[in-house]
């Protein structure tokens, strides 16, 4: 049972239907021309720094790290808190070390970031195969969340309601990115950061209302709730007392976070470095808002529910939040119109996030891989692909990926997904990040040390997961019947992370006579990356 009476299920029914139709409305009406790649891709560039921003946030905030976090503050306290702050931390060293090289660098997609540095169709085919690893199985975990959702919201504990919850969500979640493209989801990111940026505020301030307003008494509240006692306000209770396991955790989210390639798409979506910079500033200061509520509804989660019920709902905590929205919603038609604007927010967390992964990811396939990837190969003339079969390319690619996701969301929805994403975060920190440090700022670095980066570190994550307890050796596992736990972290940050950095290191050392050709290709275009400054070559 949820805690919600008939009315505010009703009303959170209604809502989902009302948002879905209204938002894919908005995505038909905004969509790009058929043949206009620039507006798919970027929408023109029109949105201004704060609208930017607002859907910079809305990605980077996605259901996943929403319902997660909350859930682990809930749970285990301190730690969590550390996880919302470093999740804050991770966008703002995309703003002061990233930002501006990103966007002077970028087009379209990952793989263009890169080329502008190391060009070539194998930097291209790999960049498209690393934005996959990276956001599929983060798309999939959140897809199979939302059946669940679905039917803790509205009271079904039916497999074939959540299975078909999954499919009818992921059509929308298709619809969106195929139709929409860049200005289309963004415009969903923007009504879904305001409608959580007010279900937010508005738990949180009846939380603190509960208590008079008082932190002492909110925390003493949640230590007793949370039946861990001392240990919930200080620091090991998530992993069991092991620094070097939180270290490799909040390591890989700050590094990971920021770069997965649906973030670093939107460096491309504003006008000039000095509006992507200013967009950062709003996304950052709503992302660190939105942290601080979140902390203040975890701590009440765990203080009003309590523990043994959080984790009757989901083992990860993921239904806290909408727990304690109903905990301080009271059942009159007040409460009702608050547990449903809480709903709505994450019901339209879950739709935008995802539909800016399949978004990211197919743009990736059509610009990367097809048109300069396997079209390069097949076209010696080396003619452009049209405009209009490339955009047709992005939509099918859409399709496609957002069909596979579903596909695997539905055979994996009885599995903890936690891995998933930890996979997710992990080969955005240990190969993404990485290869863009290099990329942008060390001169020596050629395309095999970017090539050894990408795949090395990919491939030291998938290795390296395969032995943390998030897969086996532990009751929350993914195969709980199994114990072939052979790596000592939960995440696999601590040790894949470096490996990403040397391969890259080793990659750029053992191809020295490139080297220099490589090198003389970047220092013309370094003033314009580092600085959109125009080389030395050219200004008069």
């Amino acid at each position: 049972m949820n805690g919600f009476n008939e009315s505010a299920q009703t009303m959170s029914l209604v809502a989902f239907i009302a948002v879905a139709t209204v938002t894919l409305l908005l995505c038909v009406m905004t969509g790009p021309d058929r043949d206009d790649l620039d507006e798919f891709y970027t929408g023109y560039r029109s949105l201004s720094p704060i609208r930017n921003g607002l859907a910079i946030a809305g990605d980077y905030l996605s259901a996943a790290t929403l319902l997660g976090t909350t859930g682990i503050i809930a749970l285990t306290g301190y730690d969590g808190l550390v996880l919302a702050l470093s999740t804050a931390l991770s966008l703002v060293l995309l703003m002061f070390l990233l930002a501006e090289p990103l966007h002077n660098a970028g087009r379209f997609t990952m793989g263009d970031i890169l080329t502008r540095r190391a060009p070539g169709r194998a930097v291209r085919i790999a960049a498209c195969a690393v934005t996959l690893a990276a956001l599929l199985p983060l798309m999939v975990v959140q897809l199979a969340g939302s059946g669940d959702l679905l039917a803790f919201i509205l009271g079904f504990d039916n497999s074939g309601f959540r299975t078909g919850a999954i499919i009818v969500l992921g059509i929308v979640m298709i619809s969106y990115a195929a139709i929409g493209g860049m200005k289309g989801t963004a415009l969903i990111q923007i009504l879904k950061t305001v409608f959580l940026v007010a279900a937010c505020l508005t738990i949180a301030v009846l939380v603190m209302n509960r208590y008079d307003w008082s932190t002492g008494a909110l925390l003493a509240a949640a230590q007793h709730g949370s039946g861990a006692g001392a240990a919930y306000l200080h620091s090991g209770l998530q992993f069991g007392g092991s620094g070097l396991d939180m270290v490799s955790s909040e390591l890989t989210v700050v590094l990971g976070a920021a770069c997965l390639p649906h973030i670093t798409m939107r460096m491309s979506s504003g006008r000039s470095a000095q509006d992507v910079r200013r967009s950062l500033s709003w996304a950052i200061s709503v992302v660190v808002g939105l942290c601080l509520l979140l902390t203040v509804i975890g701590f009440g989660a765990a203080a009003l529910v309590g523990h043994d019920l959080i984790v009757a709902a989901g083992a990860q905590g993921n239904g806290a939040i909408l727990q304690v929205s109903g905990a301080v919603a009271g059942s009159s038609g007040l409460g009702a119109l608050v547990v449903t604007t809480m709903t709505t927010a994450i019901f339209l967390t879950l739709l935008a996030s995802v539909a800016g992964m399949i978004l990211a990811c197919a743009n990736s396939l059509a610009h990367d891989l097809f048109a300069h990837g396997l079209h390069g190969t097949r076209n010696r003339n080396k003619e452009p692909v049209a405009g209009r079969i490339e955009m047709g390319t992005a939509q099918g690619a859409a399709v496609a990926v957002g069909l596979l996701a579903i596909t695997l969301a539905v055979l994996a929805r009885h599995w903890n997904l936690q891995a998933m994403v930890t996979l997710s975060f992990c080969v955005g920190a240990s190969a993404l990040a990485p290869a863009l440090v290099y990329s942008m700022f060390w001169r020596r670095y050629t395309r095999t040390g970017l090539l050894c980066t990408l795949i090395g570190g990919t491939t030291a994550v998938f290795v390296l997961i395969t032995g943390t307890n998030l897969v086996s050796g532990s009751p929350g596992a993914v195969f709980p019947g199994h114990d072939f736990n052979w790596f000592p972290f939960t995440t696999t940050g601590l040790v894949s992370i470096p490996i990403g950095f040397l391969a890259g290191w080793l990659g750029t050392v053992r191809s020295r006579r490139t080297a220099t050709e490589e090198r003389s290709q970047y220092e013309a275009v370094e003033p314009w990356i580092l600085a959109g400054a125009p080389p030395a070559a050219t200004r008069r």
